[in-house]
């Protein structure tokens, strides 16, 4: 996980405790499903973290994840 894009120190440590540990493992899930399996973990994850996701996902800066996707992204949320 050090190198995906957009995934920081704590990012990576929530994406451990939930066994994220690969880009594989990342589209294996999804970015919604990994994104709310650590905020099962961890209520404080903001959607910051399933930008930064989706942007891993994509390879891109999480700030260039057009507004449509980000509101499909939201759509999906349980």
């Amino acid at each position: 996980m050090t190198k995906l894009r957009n995934i920081g120190k704590i990012s990576r440590r929530w994406l451990q405790e939930v066994e994220i540990y690969t880009l594989q493992d990342l589209q294996a899930w999804g970015s919604v499903q990994v994104f709310e399996m650590v905020r099962g973990q961890h209520p404080e994850a903001s959607l910051n973290l399933l930008w930064a996701l989706e942007g891993a996902l994509l390879d891109l800066d999480w700030r260039q994840i057009p507004e449509a996707r980000k509101a499909e992204l939201k759509r999906q949320l349980r």
